[in-house]
């Protein structure tokens, strides 16, 4: 029932006993409620009072609450009015009940909402009895401990209910230093998936706390309304009619700066088009030749772009251009003369099969560990030739962890200076060195000497520790050129395992 915002408006006792003046109270805010875009509800009090007070309290005119209650008494019947004259304005009707009798009543009548307050969110026999039935439910939460509050949520999330909790100050009214919006934020983080709303006792002039409440999420109001008249005059914390229409009218100019929050709102044109003017083009640095991949150091970033030309957004470690055409010195690249191609989806499909093989093996590996992926003959053939590696340390010794999917290979290839020792730790490899092939299992030691040649490949995949001197750049020499000659086949992640 809580799609849209909603606010309650709570009558409480200021029908003051008086039936007559309580349909002209509901009349005169449906008139206020009628052109708001909000879901509405009045919200009654019940109590049995013949149970409810203590019998030698009974009539005492000297506790206050004891002599507001009787003195606004309504019977059965005339609350039966109220709640046709509700329902007759377009409202949603509510109750909040403080013992079980008036449980009943709620039921018999057939409102649309249990509300539970403050002084009752912890009242076990009362609560046993609310949940009996399948009306949502709405709980205040003021001068609750933590402890009150988690028990109210497991209990009602137990029942499968359909509920929410208001934050609310039992101050009446409430000063703006003890109202503590930022609880709304506590109670979203504590009870991830709880509706959280707001039962507000501020001076009724106030409308910049309910614009605070909207920015940070409440959807569910809570507020005491009063009709005044000479006879009836307001109390410190009730709302007149025009009280309230101003409070809504901020309501509602919050909501429009707050704007859409569940989505991403769709791309606006005429502002990318915009943005689009102010970024710097991509430009050659030299005289590229039709057919050469283009790499950072043949292009520089300049303001203004062109119309149509590629700039720096698109630039990125996962984009791969490659000239079409010749092009000049001081020349834009444009869709004309390169293409782009995207290899962000790619990297990404990589690295889930990373984590999945390391979960499988349960090899843990060190937290914010750079991977580096290595795609000989281009990404589109990783798949058949590659390698995804982790380098755990790299001092005058060195550490690393080699990766072969399954079907993958790794050419051949040597080093003039490293040594390294394979230590074979999940799945079954073909390590051939200098021509002889050998199957290793885990458990298995290799070590491979400076100018040895080697390659390896695993039909279902494998993990190999591989322990070294230290890694030295440009110290891996393949036995085909056309590797040698590619100065792209490397892609490093260091923030991959989030």
């Amino acid at each position: 029932m809580f799609e849209r915002p909603l606010f309650i408006l709570e009558m409480a006792n200021n029908h003051m006993g008086d039936v007559a003046h309580g349909i002209k109270l509901i009349r005169a805010f449906a008139e206020v409620c009628r052109p708001f875009p909000f879901r509405f509800a009045f919200k009654l009090q019940y109590r049995d009072l013949d149970t409810f007070i203590h019998p030698a309290m009974r009539g005492r005119d000297d506790v206050k609450y004891i002599k507001r209650f009787s003195e606004t008494r309504l019977s059965r019947e005339q609350f039966d009015t109220l709640v046709a004259e509700i329902r007759a304005q377009g409202f949603l009707c509510l109750s909040t009940p403080f013992d079980e009798a008036s449980v009943a009543v709620i039921e018999e009548q057939q409102l649309d909402a249990v509300k539970v307050a403050s002084c009752s969110m912890s009242d076990w026999p009362l609560l046993e009895r609310v949940v009996q039935n399948q009306l949502p439910l709405i709980a205040s939460t003021a001068g609750s401990t933590l402890e009150e509050l988690d028990r109210l949520v497991s209990f009602l999330a137990h029942r499968n209910k359909d509920f929410a909790i208001l934050h609310c100050v039992g101050e009446y009214p409430t000063p703006d230093a003890n109202m503590h919006l930022s609880q709304v934020d506590f109670l979203q983080k504590r009870y991830p998936g709880v509706r959280v709303g707001f039962s507000t006792h501020e001076n009724p002039d106030n409308t910049d706390i309910v614009k605070i409440a909207l920015a940070k999420g409440v959807r569910i109001f809570e507020k005491h309304v009063g009709l005044p008249t000479k006879q009836y005059p307001l109390n410190g914390y009730s709302a007149s009619p025009e009280q309230v229409r101003r409070w809504l009218e901020a309501a509602q100019y919050a909501l429009l700066l707050c704007g859409e929050g569940a989505q991403r709102l769709p791309v606006n044109e005429a502002e990318r088009d915009s943005l689009r003017s102010l970024r710097r083009g991509v430009f050659a640095r030299r005289s590229i030749r039709a057919g050469e991949v283009v790499r950072a150091e043949d292009v520089y970033f300049a303001f203004p772009p062109q119309d149509g030309q590629f700039t720096a957004n698109d630039w990125s470690k996962y984009a791969t251009f490659t000239a079409e055409a010749d092009i000049p010195v001081d020349a834009p690249l444009e869709p004309n003369n390169a293409t782009r191609r995207d290899v962000r989806d790619k990297v990404w499909e990589i690295v889930q099969r990373v984590r999945a093989q390391l979960q499988a093996s349960h090899v843990v590996v060190p937290g914010r560990v750079d991977l580096e992926i290595s795609h000989h003959y281009g990404l589109e053939h990783f798949d058949e030739i590659g390698l995804t590696m982790l380098t755990v340390v790299n001092r005058s010794y060195c550490k690393k962890l080699l990766m072969l999917l399954p079907g993958q290979q790794h050419p051949e290839q040597y080093h003039q200076r490293k040594e390294e020792t394979f230590h074979v730790l999940h799945g079954e490899l073909s390590l051939r060195l200098n021509g002889v092939e050998r199957l290793c299992r885990p458990g298995d030691v290799v070590t491979v000497e400076p100018g040895v040649r080697h390659a390896f490949h695993s039909e279902h995949g494998a993990i190999i520790e591989e322990l070294s001197s230290t890694h030295v750049t440009n110290d891996s020499f393949y036995t085909d050129e056309a590797i040698n000659a590619n100065l792209d086949r490397k892609t490093l992640l260091s923030y991959w395992m989030d």
